[in-house]
């Protein structure tokens, strides 16, 4: 059944992409707007907009535009930049690791502060201090994540100036990187002056992103967390004599956390497309950030490749999520 599953969900997963690449590909030809006429200077003529648009296939119809691209991507060519005139798949993926990165660390804090936040509120159950979790995590949840931003910045940046509020690293501590992945590099070659340097630069836009996600995690884990200490092997554990903090995480939680996983795997892939606005808010070198200046600029070819980097991503943690929750739930396993 698992391999039957894993081959289905392969299957969806390439119909889904093939469905964003349509529809991302038709989607920024039809909206207003003419790509050339901005790379060119106002004097420009009309055989100077021609030839460029020639240049670039965009004389074509979009059916016939389309097939040039996919013919493309199954050779590794995703196109030129129009507006930096570079391959498209190196710009993308030079810029991943730094989404990545930052991403990773969103969640890693989320599910901290989410899980201290769930376990803490089921501790004190019934008491004020439960209340005031809630109150917190509604606040949390209710308040957009660029607008978290905002605050880290006025609060960190400005009013208390502890962290950098701008850029990945700082750049008289810059080194030639042989990977875009800076933290784990740096780490790697235990420069640890650089890893504190780039862990100041991400640290309030990851707690920005984590903020809202904390808030979620915690919400669900909390619920499932009481629904499950009402179970019988829980009660059972505690006529036996087992402590309470012991109770909850070594008999409840396992089970109370399956939920939890799949929602940290879904809440993953928005948590990267959250990036946008955060990273340019930040002046943040990823995904993000090229992504708005490709919108502005009208760069066809970069946008597709964006969009379709993160297709790709949310079809991979999403399939992975679900083939993860089936392994860990035998009902799901042996069913």
């Amino acid at each position: 059944m698992f391999w039957q599953k894993l081959i289905a969900r392969i299957g969806t997963t390439a119909v889904t992409l093939i469905g964003v690449a349509v529809i991302v590909f038709v989607v920024i030809r039809v909206v207003p707007g003419n790509p050339v006429a901005m790379m060119l200077p106002p004097g420009a003529t009309e055989a100077d907009v021609a030839r460029l648009t020639a240049l670039y296939g965009l004389d074509k119809s979009i059916p016939a535009q389309f097939l040039i691209w996919v013919q493309g991507v199954l050779q590794g060519d995703f196109g030129t930049s129009i507006t930096t005139r570079q391959p498209v798949l190196d710009l993308v993926l030079g810029r991943l690791p730094a989404t990545l990165e930052l991403s990773i660390m969103a969640l890693v804090m989320a599910v901290i502060i989410g899980g201290i936040a769930a376990l803490t509120g089921t501790r004190l159950r019934g008491t004020k201090a439960e209340g005031a979790i809630d109150v917190a995590n509604g606040m949390a949840l209710s308040v957009p994540d660029f607008l978290w931003g905002l605050a880290l910045i006025l609060l960190f940046g400005v009013l208390v100036p502890v962290f950098h509020i701008s850029g990945r690293v700082t750049p008289s501590l810059d080194l030639p990187f042989t990977t875009g992945f800076y933290l784990f590099e740096s780490l790697f070659r235990l420069r640890f002056d650089l890893w504190a340097d780039i862990v100041s630069h991400m640290l309030m836009p990851a707690l920005a992103l984590a903020i809202p996600l904390a808030a979620i995690i915690g919400q669900l884990l909390k619920q499932s967390l009481k629904e499950t200490m009402h179970l019988d092997y829980v009660t059972l554990s505690r006529t036996k004599g087992y402590g309470e903090n012991h109770v909850i995480t070594r008999e409840a939680l396992p089970n109370a956390i399956l939920p939890t996983l799949t929602l940290v795997g879904v809440q993953f892939t928005f948590l990267i497309g959250g990036t946008v606005i955060v990273e340019r808010l930040f002046s943040y070198e990823g995904l993000g950030n090229m992504a708005i200046d490709a919108v502005i600029n009208r760069d066809l070819p970069l946008i597709q490749g964006i969009v379709i980097l993160f297709a790709v991503i949310f079809t991979a943690v999403n399939l992975v999520v679900d083939l993860l929750y089936t392994v860990l739930n035998p009902r799901l396993r042996h069913g």
